[in-house]
């Protein structure tokens, strides 16, 4: 037999078993169940949509719709509160900040302004007591007006208190882009730049990015564009407790920090309709879990205004996105929370 033969074996039983191997891994689960009901509430999803299924090392399931590919990106919006928590507390891991330091350490403005009582752990859970901005309208203008995540916070700094910080949950973008700017003073790097060199290229993030395209401020609580298969990667760190690819990306401390619960549903004074009935932890929803603050989630979610919905159940060991571009409105809540309860039947809870 020839050299060239034998290559051409070798390469044809490679490719074999690869497919041999997907075939294995898909007909342990079966998700036909998934895709009739996807088709059935195309109309409130939309006809572009990636659903990816993941465990801690491989994709378990994928299917596109329409338009859009695993690679397609597009803007995630609040699903980028998650990527923010997740750097600060690379942060956290590194000693250059904690939780619960007060943020007028590392911006003193806020100590000018007479809100000397904040902490980077209340930024990360939306419970600052700053008063926020009216509606989403008010938020998007706002933000066209600042050049740095430096002049919008501060501009921060001068608003008025509504109640005193850890008592009350009003969700909005400003503790995020506190928490960001802070991560900026205390790396002495643009908050853009930062998180790809942190986050983003150990995990093989390519195609996510904070960078805005004319020159205004990045938006650590919003801003983000992405595709399905790159926060795939993040949620699969997560749920191998902060480890992709053979390194350690997060602690497993901090990942367990993450998944605390930081406020009750009595403490929430205001929240998205989505995402009503849900109690918060840093930078994600908890949808399953202990409701007592302190206690851990089950399943952590971050939907965000564009319709993208990522999920992690840790007691299920899966993590999923569907990755859409509309609107996210009661009613498509009301259908990721019915697909992941077909989900939910091809896992066992621990």
């Amino acid at each position: 037999m020839s050299y060239k033969f034998k290559a051409i074996c070798l390469k044809f039983s490679l490719i074999a078993g690869s497919l041999l191997l997907l075939q294995t891994i898909y007909a342990q689960k079966n998700f036909s169940e998934l895709e009739k009901a996807v088709e059935a509430q195309k109309t409130i999803l939309g006809n572009d949509l990636v659903v990816i299924i993941a465990n801690a090392d491989s994709i378990t399931y994928q299917k596109e719709y329409g338009n859009f590919n695993n690679k397609t990106q597009a803007p995630i919006a609040s699903s980028g509160k998650w990527l923010t928590a997740a750097l600060i507390m690379q942060l956290v891991d590194e000693g250059k900040i904690s939780l619960d330091d007060k943020i007028s350490k590392y911006l003193p403005v806020f100590e000018s302004y007479g809100k000397n009582y904040i902490t980077i752990r209340h930024c990360l859970s939306h419970q600052t007591g700053i008063q926020g901005p009216a509606n989403i309208l008010e938020r998007m203008f706002d933000r066209k007006k600042f050049n740095t995540l430096d002049e919008e916070v501060t501009e921060f700094a001068k608003k008025e208190i509504q109640n005193n910080p850890g008592l009350d949950f009003r969700y909005n973008n400003m503790g995020l882009n506190i928490a960001g700017r802070i991560a900026e003073v205390v790396t002495k790097k643009k908050f853009d730049a930062l998180i790809k060199l942190r986050l983003f290229t150990p995990l093989g993030m390519r195609n996510t990015t904070f960078s805005t395209l004319d020159g205004t401020a990045p938006n650590p609580s919003g801003g983000a564009k992405s595709t399905a298969v790159d926060y795939t990667k993040f949620l699969q760190m997560l749920l191998n407790n902060g480890k992709f690819g053979g390194k350690q990306i997060l602690s497993e401390a901090s990942v367990a920090e993450l998944k605390k619960v930081q406020v009750t549903k009595e403490q929430i004074k205001y929240a998205p309709k989505a995402a009503e009935g849900f109690t918060y932890a840093l930078g994600s929803w908890v949808e399953e879990g202990s409701g007592a603050i302190g206690g851990s989630a089950t399943t952590l979610a971050c939907p965000g205004l564009f319709g993208t919905w990522p999920l992690i159940d840790f007691s299920r060991s899966y993590a999923c996105v569907f990755f859409v571009k509309n609107l996210l409105s009661e009613q498509k809540a009301d259908a990721y929370l019915g697909l992941k309860k077909i989900i939910d039947k091809q896992y066992n809870s621990k």
